[in-house]
């Protein structure tokens, strides 16, 4: 198994996927969120409703429900959605929550790589400055499933669905460059 993961402090996913083929039937989607409405099982999408306190206890919460997700799926190598130099706000909170992401996968020997957001948007949608709306389009076209809808979300909400879209992304770049190596 491959796994792609959009490390996001609202509502992070990841996508496994086989290394044998990349499509979205095969795919296994999970994400956390603060939303008990979308604590939700719906296809091949998990969902789970966590709380928290304080920062340390969500990060601790995030990164352990991501590496239990590689560990249980022999996850050798995880691909992740690296910063985005325009991000605004919390940028040291996204810093030290992926950076305890990355120390425990580096505990467990899983090997990551960090591939920039704009790499993934031209990968997606031919445009590295690609907004949700055209990777939700995107998506849509390639796989004919709508996150929102499966999730009953209105049009003008974008989490949890664009987060699972950016993972679906990344998992699929990281099968590309996988494939590409055992070429």
């Amino acid at each position: 198994m491959i796994a792609g993961v959009d490390y996001s402090m609202t509502s992070p996913a990841i996508c496994l996927s086989p290394l044998s083929e990349f499509k979205y039937e095969t795919c296994i989607f999970s994400y956390l969120t603060t939303l008990k409405k979308y604590d939700i099982a719906a296809e091949n999408i998990f969902g789970k409703y966590f709380e928290y306190d304080n920062e340390i206890k969500r990060y601790d919460t995030i990164s352990s429900h991501f590496l239990n997700m590689l560990l249980d799926y022999n996850v050798r190598t995880c691909y992740i959605e690296g910063y985005s130099m325009g991000s605004k706000g919390r940028t040291f909170n996204i810093s030290e929550n992926t950076g305890i992401f990355k120390h425990r996968m580096w505990n467990f020997g899983i090997n990551f790589i960090a591939i920039p957001p704009a790499t993934i948007k031209k990968f997606a949608t031919g445009k590295g400055n690609a907004n949700k709306e055209k990777m939700q389009r995107a998506f849509i076209e390639e796989t004919s499933k709508d996150i929102k809808q499966i999730l009953n979300m209105t049009e003008n909400q974008w989490n949890p669905s664009s987060d699972i879209i950016d993972s679906y992304y990344v998992c699929k770049y990281g099968f590309h460059q996988e494939t590409l190596k055992n070429e």
